[in-house]
């Protein structure tokens, strides 16, 4: 790990400089209700259903949407099993009609290309990576098969750093110029207290770590430490 990229990395995110994609989501908004007289077509990557509750409920008042499934990062393949399960069952109980894209699941060959960064810490240049992979797999698709937009729920999350994903999103709107990236920040705004209720009305699983083998590790590494205080 590069100590002082690291270090850098934790300074930026103390500046007062940030982009609010909060705002920039409404203004976006704004600009499709006016020019659209239809609901346009969106694509959501989407990790796990607890993170989707409050952003789908957001984006179904303005989108036509669709759901991608991309998660090899997911250790082990009984985990990635659950949090797929209830995907499937979040839509079916909340809007039925959204269909769920679900790409194969390989996480073997996942962690191999995750390998070289596993001293990362959490939130840095591992996980910077895994978003950018599984972002760039859902905008491909995106753009090949006639989306309108594309975003990630990822946002939602307090783990994840808003400006990090959106920076990478608007780095790919570049490769793929059919489909426009949808900014946000889904946790702005009471976001997480929502996602909060959403989660807990439809007795959604939450689970305690991201999701790769690294992250897998570490949460039982403060489980072990924790039992043993």
């Amino acid at each position: 790990m590069n100590k002082q990229a690291y270090l850098h990395y934790l300074q930026s995110r103390k500046a007062s400089n940030k982009t609010n994609y909060y705002l920039k989501s409404l203004e976006e908004i704004k600009q499709i209700k006016k020019n659209y007289d239809h609901k346009p077509k969106i694509l959501v990557h989407a990790c796990c259903a607890v993170c989707s509750s409050w952003p789908l409920e957001f984006l179904s008042e303005v989108f036509e949407v669709t759901i991608f499934f991309n998660n090899s990062n997911i250790y082990p393949s009984s985990e990635y099993e659950r949090r797929l399960e209830e995907m499937k069952r979040y839509i079916q109980e909340t809007a039925p009609h959204i269909q769920l894209i679900v790409t194969p699941y390989d996480n073997e060959a996942y962690t191999k290309q995750l390998e070289p960064m596993k001293d990362d810490p959490e939130g840095f240049g591992r996980c910077f990576f895994c978003y950018a992979k599984r972002m760039n797999q859902a905008y491909a698709y995106a753009n090949e098969n006639g989306y309108d937009y594309f975003t990630t729920v990822m946002s939602v999350s307090r783990q994840k750093d808003s400006q990090k994903l959106n920076e990478i999103g608007r780095v790919l709107s570049k490769r793929y110029p059919n489909t426009k990236y949808f900014y946000s920040d889904f946790k702005k705004k009471n976001g997480q207290v929502r996602k909060e209720e959403l989660s807990n009305q439809h007795e959604l699983y939450h689970q305690d770590y991201c999701g790769c083998v690294y992250s897998y590790n570490q949460r039982n590494q403060r489980l072990a430490k924790k039992s043993a205080e």
